[in-house]
């Protein structure tokens, strides 16, 4: 019996969001919970593959059983596996050796440690999983199946804060950076519990049609003096500049004037804004930060050092 280990860290887009789909170069850190891809494969006279994952509980959510043959669906009951039949018929067509050889039954088990409604990259913990499984270009295979920038791919296989900027479809520049704020222990993550479908956020996005390039350029420079920022007050006014340009270039609100108008820190939207989590600042004690977002019924409350890898 052989036997394959895969695992992939979660994401958070820390600058750029819906800008990032045209090149401006985005800052973006990797979590400490991620996703792990387990493989088993044993003679057999059948060549399928029998797949299971499992949520942050262990609890299983979605069993599929595939033909290795062309990935038909032999028993599902679950939608979702149609969209990992689309990656799998990928990975066929990237590698066409994938699950061809005669015989062998392969079980797969993929496990989450983060809940699904985190939006901190179960899609793309996958990816990056399964284009190391069948030893593929993880970007060619995003971009073929499910789409979007490719920066929580990257977040994927880095083990650091990254600047990320999409430049085409096989290999974006991807570079480490050094992102460890002197004032971290006065960051926070809040999760607003609405996640966001990123397809209709992307919708939004595009519906707009706006000049991009000179707001791309804006938050370049934003996310260029942010990644280097050594002082609390200098990242708040940074962060608080780059949620300004992106409320008026989309006509959203902010989700501190949605939720905190009175809080006296920054409340930095994280990806697509309205849902998931935000990052906000605070020059106060932790037990009083807490308490402020727990007084309005947002629970889910982690520090830098829980939630940054």
């Amino acid at each position: 019996m052989q036997e394959l280990k895969f695992y992939s860290n979660g994401k958070l887009l820390l600058t750029g969001e819906y800008y990032v789909l045209e090149g401006t170069v985005s800052l973006a850190i990797p979590t400490k919970k991620g996703q792990s891809l387990h493989i088993t494969s044993s003679q057999s006279t059948d060549n399928q593959l029998i797949w299971q994952s499992y949520n942050h509980k262990q609890k299983l959510w979605l069993t599929a059983t595939f033909d290795c043959g062309n990935f038909d669906i032999i028993q599902t009951e679950n939608p979702t596996s149609l969209r990992l039949q689309q990656i799998l018929r990928q990975l066929r067509v990237q590698n066409p050796d994938f699950l061809l050889e005669k015989g062998v039954t392969t079980h797969v088990k993929t496990q989450l440690q983060f809940p699904q409604n985190w939006g901190l990259g179960s899609s793309s913990t996958l990816i990056n999983n399964m284009a190391n499984w069948a030893n593929v270009n993880p970007f060619r295979l995003l971009f073929n199946t499910l789409g979007g920038s490719g920066y929580d791919v990257a977040c994927a296989a880095h083990n650091t804060p990254i600047l990320y900027q999409k430049q085409g479809e096989e290999q974006p520049l991807v570079r480490s950076v050094a992102f460890e704020p002197a004032f971290k222990q006065q960051l926070y993550f809040v999760h607003l519990g609405k996640k966001q479908r990123s397809s209709k956020a992307i919708a939004y996005f595009y519906e707009q049609k706006n000049n991009w390039q000179p707001v791309i350029q804006q938050l370049t420079a934003i996310t260029q003096s942010i990644s280097q920022s050594t002082d609390l007050q200098d990242f708040e006014q940074l962060l608080n500049e780059h949620e300004k340009i992106i409320s008026s270039q989309l006509q959203l609100s902010t989700a501190k004037s949605l939720y905190f108008s009175d809080y006296w820190g920054s409340v930095k939207s994280l990806g697509a804004w309205g849902g998931d989590f935000v990052l906000v600042t605070s020059q106060r004690t932790f037990a009083d930060t807490k308490r402020y977002f727990s007084e309005r019924g947002f629970t889910t409350f982690l520090t830098y050092n829980e939630m940054v890898l």
